[in-house]
């Protein structure tokens, strides 16, 4: 069972690292404005438009003087969730496994 944990602990670190580059990248190519008809540049506008816009939604001062600080508050929540979740996981993983005799 405690690999069963590991496992799913180390899956959802992979993706959040994963998003988290995502995120980086679409603020990146947000202040370069690239063509927006690119499969890249529609695939990652896709992906974290959502989460921008339920952001801005959100918190109403996400957006200061026109500097947008949605991908700001997504990476810091990506981080926090990587600390919690996974480490959670993990010490989960580790407490299941010195509880098994082995």
């Amino acid at each position: 069972m405690d690999l069963i944990v590991q496992a799913i602990a180390t899956v959802i670190d992979i993706v959040l690292s994963a998003y988290f580059w995502v995120v980086i990248i679409s603020a990146l190519l947000s202040w370069v404005n690239p063509d927006p008809y690119n499969p890249i540049v529609r695939f990652l506008r896709g992906v974290t438009e959502p989460v921008f816009y339920k952001i801005r939604s959100w918190i109403p001062f996400a957006v200061v003087g026109g500097f947008d600080l949605s991908p700001i508050v997504v990476l810091l929540a990506i981080k926090v969730c990587q600390i919690v979740v996974v480490g959670n996981l993990v010490r989960l993983a580790y407490s299941l496994n010195s509880g098994s005799p082995m």
